[in-house]
C-alpha cells in the first residue's frame, strides 16, 4: 500500500483532529504490525550469517555520517520511520500512518506504538522530532535533505508533524532506516551528535543488538528478543567481517566462512564464482542508492584550479579502458554527474571528453605548463578511496596516463578512514579516487557534492572539491523544491551540462554491483534498500 498526499493540514493538530474530512483523509496507511516483501512460507529461525562488506566504516549509525559500508550496518539496529517496495511505494516501519499536505509543506506521522529501545527505554515522538533536526545539522546528505525542515512538532507522544517553509517533493522518499536513523533522545541530547560514543555502539529500536566491535575484524549483532516486530528477525546473529585482502574475500566466501560478500572480490573471479552450485552471483543494481566511481579534484590546487589543466586530465584518460581493463566490463562508461541506473534523471547526451592525449598536451601548454627538462610539467598526489580493487587499480592507471602527458603523479594509499580524514578534514589531496551514491534523487545524492553552500571541512562526502559556481546553486536550489516534475527534470539536465563543462570531478564509471552469497539465505533483498535495509526477513532455509 502506497501513501496519499490528501487535503492540505490544518494549522493545529486539534484543528485537524475537529475536521472529520481531514481525519477521514489523514489515514493514509492502515496499521500494519510489521512490513514484509517476503514470500508466504514460513521462515526458518536460528543460523548466524557473516556478511563481508570490506571496508572497515568509521561509525556503525548513520546519523552524522554517510560512509557507504555502513550502510549495511546501520538500518539493522537504528530504523527510520518507513521502508520502500519495489516500486518506491512507502512502507510502515517507526511510522504507520503518514500523510502530505496537498502544498507539501506539512508532513504528519503516526508512530507505532509499544516500541522499546535496546536499553528498555519507550520509543515517542520526541526521538522522532529530535532525530530529524538532528539528520538536517549535521548528517552529509541531511543538510540537503531536511533543508526546509523548519519545524518538528511533537504532537503527542506518537505523533509527529514536519512543518517545512518549501517544498521538498523528494523527502517521502528520505525515510531508509540507513539515511535517516531514528537516533535515542535520551542519549543524544546535549552531545556533540557526530562525536556520540552511540555511533559506535548503536542503541536502536531495530531487530539486531550491537554486542562488540573488534576493530580489523568484525562487527557483531544478535537478535532483538524484544524486537516490536516479533516473530522476526529470524537470524541469531549477523556478523559484519572487513576482510580487506581480495584473496582472503573469495576465500572467505567458497569456504563458507562467509555467507555474503559485498566488497574486495576480484573481478577475474566472478565467473569462477558463477560456476559454484553452492553460491548465487548477483548484479542487479541498488535501486535507493546507485553508484558511481569518480576523481574529484582539489580546486585549491593551484594546477587544478586552471579549468584548462582540468580538460587536459579529461582528455588523458581512456574512460572504455577502465571499463573493460580495471572492471573487466563489470560497469557502464559515465560521463556526467548522474548513474544511468537513476534513469528518470540520467542525461545520456552530455559533451564527452574523448581519449585526446595530443589535445591533453595542447591544452597543458595553452594553460603555460610547459614540459622541463625531465619532462615533467607538474607534480599531484592521487588518493584512492581503498587501498585494493578497482578504486587503487583506477588509480594506478590515471597516474600512468597523465605521466605520458608530462603530469607526474604520486599514489597514496591508506585506510578508508584516514582517507575520509585527509580529503575532508586535512584537505592534504589533489586528485581523489572515490565512489558516491547518487541516492533516489538528485537533490539527496548529487546536490550535496556540487553545491557551494556544501562545503564544510570536516564533514565527509560533502563538496570536497569547493567547487562554486552560483548558476549551479540556483538551478539545484530551484529543483530542490520545484513540484512540477518536467521543470524539475529541465533544472537537473541544466546542472548537468554545467558541472561538465566545469569538471570540478571527472565522472568514471558506473560499477556493477556485485553481491555473492550463499543459496541457503532467503529474503536477503527486499524493496529497493536491498542489504542496506533492517534485514529482519532474512533466513537462512534449512534451519531448524
Amino acid at each position: 500500500m502506497t501513501s496519499r498526499q490528501t487535503g492540505t493540514l490544518k494549522p493545529t493538530r486539534r484543528a485537524f483532529l475537529l475536521s472529520s474530512v481531514a481525519l477521514a483523509t489523514a489515514i493514509a496507511v492502515p496499521l500494519l504490525p510489521v512490513p514484509s516483501f517476503a514470500a508466504a512460507e514460513e521462515p526458518a529461525r536460528g543460523g548466524s550469517v557473516s556478511i563481508n562488506i570490506g571496508t572497515e566504516p568509521p561509525v556503525l549509525v548513520l546519523i552524522a555520517h554517510s560512509a557507504g559500508a555502513a550502510y549495511y550496518i546501520s538500518g539493522k539496529a537504528t530504523e527510520s520511520l518507513l521502508t520502500y517496495d519495489k516500486e518506491f511505494n512507502p512502507q510502515p516501519l517507526l511510522a504507520t500512518e503518514w500523510t502530505v499536505s496537498e502544498d507539501g509543506l506539512r508532513y504528519w506521522f503516526k508512530l507505532r506504538q509499544g516500541v522499546r529501545w535496546h536499553d528498555g527505554k519507550d520509543f515517542t515522538a520526541e526521538d522522532v522530532a529530535f532525530s530529524i533536526l538532528a539528520l538536517k545539522e549535521n548528517h552529509p546528505r541531511g543538510r540537503a535533505t531536511f533543508a526546509h525542515v523548519k519545524e518538528a512538532n511533537v504532537l503527542n507522544s506518537h505523533e509527529v508533524e514536519l512543518v517545512l517553509a518549501k517544498p521538498a517533493p523528494y523527502l517521502l522518499t528520505a525515510f531508509a532506516s540507513f539515511e535517516a536513523p531514528i537516533v535515542p533522545k535520551h542519549l543524544y541530547e546535549g552531545t556533540q551528535i557526530a562525536e556520540n560514543p552511540h555511533n559506535v555502539a548503536p542503541i536502536g529500536t531495530g531487530p539486531y543488538k550491537f554486542v562488540e566491535w573488534v576493530r580489523g575484524s568484525h562487527a557483531l549483532f544478535v537478535r532483538n528478543e524484544d524486537y516490536w516486530g516479533s516473530p522476526k528477525p529470524y537470524l541469531d546473529q549477523i556478523i559484519f567481517r572487513f576482510i580487506v585482502d581480495p584473496a582472503a574475500a573469495v576465500a572467505g566466501i567458497e569456504t563458507g566462512e562467509v555467507q555474503v560478500s559485498t566488497a574486495n572480490l576480484p573481478l577475474t573471479d566472478i565467473d569462477r564464482l558463477k560456476a559454484n552450485p553452492n553460491l548465487v552471483v548477483d548484479t542487479d543494481p541498488a535501486p535507493y542508492s546507485p553508484s558511481i566511481a569518480r576523481a574529484e579534484f582539489n580546486l585549491e590546487n593551484k594546477y587544478l584550479a586552471d579549468i584548462k589543466v582540468r580538460h587536459a586530465i579529461a582528455h588523458a584518460i581512456d574512460k572504455d579502458f577502465i571499463v573493460n581493463t580495471v572492471y573487466l566490463g563489470y560497469a557502464t562508461r559515465l560521463d556526467g554527474p548522474v548513474s544511468p541506473d537513476l534513469a528518470k534523471f540520467y542525461s545520456p547526451d552530455l559533451p564527452k571528453y574523448e581519449f585526446d592525449p595530443a589535445k591533453s598536451e595542447k591544452l597543458l601548454d595553452e594553460a603555460g605548463y610547459s614540459r622541463g627538462a625531465d619532462g615533467v610539467r607538474f607534480k599531484l598526489f592521487i588518493d584512492p578511496t581503498q587501498p585494493s580493487g578497482p578504486p587503487k587499480q583506477t588509480a594506478e592507471y590515471i597516474a600512468q596516463a597523465l605521466a605520458k602527458v608530462g603530469i607526474k603523479v604520486e599514489l597514496r594509499t591508506q585506510d578508508f578512514a584516514t582517507f575520509v580524514k585527509r580529503v575532508f578534514t586535512d584537505r592534504d589531496f589533489d586528485i581523489a579516487i572515490e565512489g558516491m551514491s547518487n541516492l533516489y534523487d538528485p537533490t539527496v545524492g548529487v546536490q550535496r557534492l556540487y553545491w557551494s553552500k556544501n562545503f564544510k571541512p570536516g564533514v565527509p562526502f560533502t563538496n570536497g572539491s569547493k567547487y562554486s559556481n552560483p548558476e549551479v546553486d540556483r538551478l539545484l536550489e530551484t529543483a530542490a523544491v520545484e513540484i512540477d516534475p518536467k521543470k524539475r527534470l529541465e533544472l537537473f539536465n541544466e546542472f548537468q551540462k554545467l558541472v561538465v563543462e566545469d569538471l570540478p570531478t571527472l565522472d568514471i564509471v558506473t560499477p556493477a554491483v556485485i553481491t555473492v552469497y550463499d543459496k541457503r539465505l532467503k529474503n536477503l533483498k527486499l524493496g529497493v534498500e536491498h542489504l542496506w535495509g533492517n534485514g529482519a526477513d532474512i533466513y537462512l532455509d534449512g534451519q531448524s
